[in-house]
């Protein structure tokens, strides 16, 4: 499976990088939003891991963008965020968001698991 996982913070772009690659998937990362809607376009991941606080576009400007183009718009997303706020996940959902996983309270068997039920639907 091919995931693109966006997130401004190296530490988990590394470590979420390296866990899925352990698992056999194809990983590719991206640091900000406008580098993400760059890679989206080449890398044409299966799901993306999109966090919501990232520079140059949040990743509810991402999201907007992403669901407006017909090139993109069926990719899943699954928000990968330390924001756990009602409200942000429910507008997350409403631009098109699959699912919401916090990135910081756990277990990554449990994140595969997710991934897995939200592309095959």
């Amino acid at each position: 499976m091919k995931i693109l996982v966006a997130d401004d913070d190296s530490f988990f772009r590394n470590f979420y990088s390296t866990k899925l690659k352990e698992n056999a998937h194809i990983v590719e990362v991206a640091s900000d939003g406008v580098e993400t809607l760059e890679k989206i376009k080449t890398f044409q991941p299966d799901i993306l891991l999109l966090d919501i606080i990232m520079p140059n576009k949040d990743g509810f400007s991402v999201l907007t963008e992403l669901k407006k183009d017909p090139l993109t718009a069926s990719i899943p997303v699954l928000i990968f965020s330390t924001l756990g706020q009602e409200q942000d996940v429910e507008k997350a959902k409403s631009l098109g968001a699959n699912g919401y996983i916090n990135k910081s309270y756990f277990d990554f068997p449990k994140m595969l698991e997710k991934i897995v039920e939200i592309v095959k639907k």
